[in-house]
């Protein structure tokens, strides 16, 4: 198999191209001794050694020598790297005693899905002192090729595929970027070491000493780049103390970017040398030194994003120009087409900007599942907390919980009684810190959810069994198949749990865990009335596969309900705050969640939102409360994902 390396631009490498190295020895019988008096044992042999070189023993008719012609195959070959050719012996004639014609068939693997070249060649054989020997012409190796001409490869690199946003928009296309690096054409060794140093440290590259090994390592003509920085001012770049440098250049390029350095990161994900562990799991698509997805979308759609590399051989003497033996044209990459919305992922990304522990908020439309805003804060240093991150839900989780006793019969003026602690199983569950205490004692079931009141729903605990909550949290969206088209987390309700495991379940502790994304699910689907399937890539026919609905999907009827529950939070309970946001009505629910060994505890904080056609989660690890810390964040994001 080969592998090629995308270039934007023709240029000739070598050392780009890995290829099978096989020729066939006719069927022949290994423990026969090869017989010289043979033609078909001359060209055999000559097939063999004809891909690597290797023509010691084979006998040529002078004045050429089996050394002579290994020299000129070098040189022939030398800008093809490792790429070298099947070579197979076709037919054998013997024109006459001393004179034979052999047919050879030449085939040339250039790459993965890439038609090859194949031809074939005569090979000229002359029986001299009853040896057959091998009358050497370079058109042996290409019927074309003449004396003093030399193979190469060209590669035509494909454009990179865009990934656009909601309305087609460009979100990674290519941007202006300066390379940074020594150019070892320009410097003698000694100085391009010196050099490579004193670079490294203007940059502000970690290891020095480790790029100066790789400018020393590099050929005497190669440009090695430093680093690769933006145009637009966001790396404060002196191109003038570059230049100071000996053998520093800056040279302009494009390359696909997204607006800025950390433009929702963690789920456009990154482009980079391929890995080692990316090469091997490749099937020949990738070798060393080639650029392909590392992570997120880039590394989920890289076979769309990457196109096809296309790919000349060359034939070229010294000083003049190539000629065109073989040509394959690229193949660009196919745009990928994402339904993020750039306005509201810089929204989003704006009021996590500040907040110290990971962090994240998404955004659905909850009439077609397109995710609108995916954004992870800076204290999560890259992971993609919005849609992988698994956490207890605490008090966000209790609309589910809700739906379970709705389903109960419970209905929402209900009687519960919410004390300041309650016992389970002998272990003590209480409300947060400043539950209002106007609201303990009886109170109904919209009361409690508007309030939060955990020790109500840890109370409600015989009323439904675990299943029924499981089975409640898969009608509002949590733990379905994700087929967001990146690797995601859409919750995990287990449908057993024992007494006190259980309990803590009703108000999201436990084994419940969820991500924002599978939050913002559940209120996408409280908003939308049906389960909602959030897609951030559409398959070729539009919106992907939702997969089985759940075993009881919600009902119009449940899901109003919880919509008035919600609702109650915001003008009854502990998200008031809310109350003045513009536009259509905003529903909510707050939620706090121990987690950790620490005593007290550590907490998450939560909130899910609600307002027309808009679901919005926001997480923060580590947090006072859903409504202290979360909240703020919650509403200047509504704020700023008003339409127009």
């Amino acid at each position: 198999m080969l592998t090629l390396r995308p270039h934007r631009a023709r240029v000739a490498v070598g050392a780009a191209l890995v290829l099978v190295l096989a020729a066939c020895s006719g069927g022949s019988d290994e423990a026969d001794e090869p017989d010289p008096s043979d033609p078909s044992t001359t060209a055999e042999a000559f097939a063999a050694g004809l891909p690597s070189g290797e023509v010691a023993g084979i006998a040529f008719v002078a004045p050429a020598t089996a050394a002579g012609v290994a020299e000129e195959l070098d040189a022939i070959t030398a800008e093809l790297g490792d790429l070298r050719p099947e070579v197979e012996v076709t037919t054998v004639d013997e024109a006459d005693g001393d004179t034979a014609r052999a047919s050879l068939a030449v085939s040339w693997s250039l790459g993965p899905d890439v038609e090859p070249w194949i031809y074939g060649v005569d090979l000229h054989l002359r029986r001299v002192d009853d040896v057959w020997a091998v009358d050497w012409d370079p058109s042996v190796v290409e019927p074309s090729l003449t004396d003093g001409e030399r193979l190469e490869v060209a590669h035509l690199r494909p454009a990179r595929g865009e990934i656009l946003g909601a309305g087609g928009v460009p979100i990674v296309t290519a941007r202006p970027v300066r390379r940074i690096g020594i150019d070892r054409a320009t410097v003698d060794p000694a100085t391009a070491s010196t050099s490579a140093v004193a670079l490294a440290q203007l940059v502000g590259l970690d290891d020095p000493e480790g790029y100066r090994g790789r400018v020393d390592a590099a050929g005497p003509r190669a440009f090695v780049e430093a680093i690769v920085v933006r145009t637009d001012g966001s790396f404060p770049l002196d191109e003038a103390a570059v230049a100071a440098i000996p053998g520093a250049v800056a040279l302009g390029d494009e390359i696909p970017l997204a607006p800025t350095t950390a433009f929702a990161r963690p789920l456009l994900g990154t482009v980079g040398d391929a890995t080692a562990e990316l090469i091997e799991e490749s099937d020949g698509a990738l070798r060393p030194g080639d650029t392909t997805g590392l992570s997120g979308l880039q590394l989920a759609h890289e076979e769309q994003l990457r196109g096809q590399p296309g790919i000349e051989v060359v034939a070229r003497a010294e000083g003049a120009t190539g000629r065109v033996l073989v040509q394959r044209e690229r193949v660009d990459g196919t745009p990928l087409a994402t339904t993020l919305d750039v306005p509201a992922q810089t929204v989003a990304e704006d009021v996590l900007a500040d907040v110290g522990p990971a962090s994240a908020v998404v955004a659905i439309r909850p009439s077609s599942g397109e995710v609108l805003a995916a954004a992870s804060g800076p204290g999560g240093e890259g992971y993609s907390t919005a849609t992988v991150g698994q956490y207890a839900p605490g008090s966000t989780f209790k609309v589910v919980t809700a739906l379970a006793l709705l389903r109960a019969g419970i209905d929402l003026e209900a009687e519960l009684d919410c004390p300041a602690t309650i016992d389970v199983g002998g272990r003590s569950f209480k409300n947060y810190d400043d539950y209002p205490a106007s609201r303990t004692g009886a109170i109904s079931l919209r009361q409690a959810i508007a309030s939060s009141c955990n020790t109500a729903l840890i109370g409600s605990e015989g009323v439904v069994s675990q299943a029924d909550l499981a089975a409640a949290a898969e009608a509002l969206g949590l733990g379905r198949d994700p087929v967001l088209g990146v690797p995601s987390f859409t919750g995990s309700v287990p449908d057993e749990a024992e007494q006190v495991e259980h309990a803590a379940s009703m108000i999201g502790q436990g084994r419940v865990l969820a991500s924002p994304l599978a939050m913002a699910t559940v209120a996408a689907t409280i908003a939308r009335g049906e389960v909602v399937t959030p897609t951030l890539v559409a398959g070729p026919d539009g919106a992907p596969d939702a997969g089985e609905p759940p075993a009881e999907p919600i009902t119009p009827e449940e899901a109003e309900a919880l919509r008035s529950l919600m609702r109650a939070v915001v003008t009854d309970g502990s998200a008031t705050f809310l109350a003045d946001v513009p536009g259509a009505e905003v529903g909510a629910k707050t939620g706090t969640a121990e987690y950790g060994e620490e005593r007290p505890p550590r907490t998450h904080a939560w909130m899910i939102a609600v307002q027309g056609d808009l679901a919005v989660s926001v997480f923060v690890e580590d947090g006072a409360g859903g409504a202290t810390t979360a909240g703020p964040i919650l509403e200047e994001a509504l704020r700023g994902l008003q339409p127009g």
